[in-house]
């Protein structure tokens, strides 16, 4: 049997290529996953297509509901290059699955598009964006992206919605600093502004000018999780933060897997998109497993003097599913918790109803965080900025 050129790399070029129209699908795969099926193709009989979608289908997919993508894209993704871009707007779908068959259309459609180049000159202006959303999309379905979860999202609407989070603004509340400034309110004179009304007055004193605290917004510190399970999420919620605090003077990101990463540099950036790039380079365990307790060990012993003075806020973004040691885990927790204002946890995973954090990562986020919210959709997005202030207050 004639398995193809191998001194082309034809294969392993067509998987990873297969690979990335499954990343933009919305399926998570990553770079150890393609060289899973690389090696997994190499040890079946490839004259046989039902083989071959077998074994990429058991390495390449990990979630029951993108069985039914996986299997379209792959009879669309390995069809006659000649004729595969006529195709693209006549798939149907050819398995069985719980996914609705127009959204899953849409994501394999999506998918085998190829990526639109970002220059300067294809970025629209916010006007003619606005223009765009409101020409594309009626209300309802407007309304509808609101409410849906990230991880149900094709590609153009994850894109859309990641745009929409980047209009939220994220206020922190704001708290009297030790540092003083001249007012009306202060209980403390202002000796020099005293003298210098005094010296235009003709020495009388008409007004008394004051100390007063400054106002300044408390410190925040944010942990997101960019594990396998919160790769959607991690990415959305990066984008959301680092628009909505831009303008904040004392914000620390950092980014937890198996190890933790600091994301300084790439939120110094302006732009968002280009946050997003050196984001993706900086994290080396991006989409792999969770170590929280380990991972606040290290924030413990490097990081400790970003947590100023009992003031700081804290946002966890996870969905609990760590995988260390929970006694760490408790331990670390405790001491982040007595070094902080608040803690507050954002889990994804509220989406479902009747939720309930079982698992022992889940059991001791719950123990310890001052408040856990839902941050799985647009709409708990703009809740948690409008709650923020409240949360922190009481």
């Amino acid at each position: 049997m004639q398995l193809g050129d191998a001194r082309a790399g034809r294969l392993a070029g067509n998987l990873t290529a297969f690979g990335r129209s499954l990343r933009r699908a919305g399926v998570p795969v990553d770079a150890s996953r393609i060289a899973l099926a690389q090696q997994a193709a190499l040890l079946i009989d490839l004259g046989r297509r039902d083989d071959l979608a077998a074994a990429l289908e058991t390495v390449l997919v990990s979630r029951e509901r993108d069985r039914a993508v996986f299997r379209e894209l792959f009879d669309a993704f390995f069809r006659d290059p000649r004729v595969a871009h006529k195709l693209l707007a006549q798939l149907l779908p050819t398995a069985e699955g719980r996914a609705e068959p127009d959204r899953r259309r849409a994501r394999v459609r999506d998918a085998l598009q190829p990526p639109r180049a970002k220059t300067p000159l294809a970025q629209p202006q916010a006007k003619d964006r606005e223009f765009e959303f409101d020409a594309a999309m009626t209300a309802s379905d407007l309304q509808r992206l609101h409410h849906a979860d990230f991880n149900s999202l094709s590609a153009d609407e994850y894109a859309l919605v990641e745009r929409l989070a980047r209009e939220i603004a994220l206020r922190m509340p704001e708290l009297p600093s030790r540092r003083m400034r001249p007012g009306w309110r202060g209980e403390r004179p202002h000796w020099p502004g005293v003298m210098r009304r005094a010296a235009r007055s003709g020495g009388e004193l008409l007004d008394l000018p004051r100390l007063e605290r400054r106002m300044s917004p408390l410190p925040l510190m944010v942990l997101v999780d960019v594990s396998g399970s919160m790769e959607r999420y991690s990415r959305m919620l990066l984008a959301f933060l680092h628009a909505a605090t831009r303008a904040h003077r004392r914000r620390d990101v950092l980014a937890f897997g198996m190890d933790l990463t600091d994301l300084q540099s790439a939120f110094g950036l302006a732009d968002t998109d280009a946050m997003l790039e050196q984001t993706n380079a900086l994290i080396a365990d991006y989409a792999g497993g969770t170590r929280l307790g380990a991972s606040l060990a290290q924030l413990r012993q490097r990081h400790a003097r970003r947590l100023i003075g009992r003031r700081t806020v804290v946002l966890i973004i996870t969905d609990g599913l760590d995988t260390g040691e929970p006694e760490v885990l408790q331990q670390q927790l405790q001491w982040l918790r007595l070094h902080s204002r608040r803690l507050l946890w954002l889990n994804p995973l509220m989406r479902f109803d009747g939720y309930a954090p079982l698992a022992r990562g889940a059991a001791a986020l719950h123990a310890h965080a001052h408040v856990m919210l839902a941050v799985h959709n647009l709409s708990r997005l703009q809740e948690l900025a409008a709650s923020l202030a409240r949360l922190l207050r009481n």
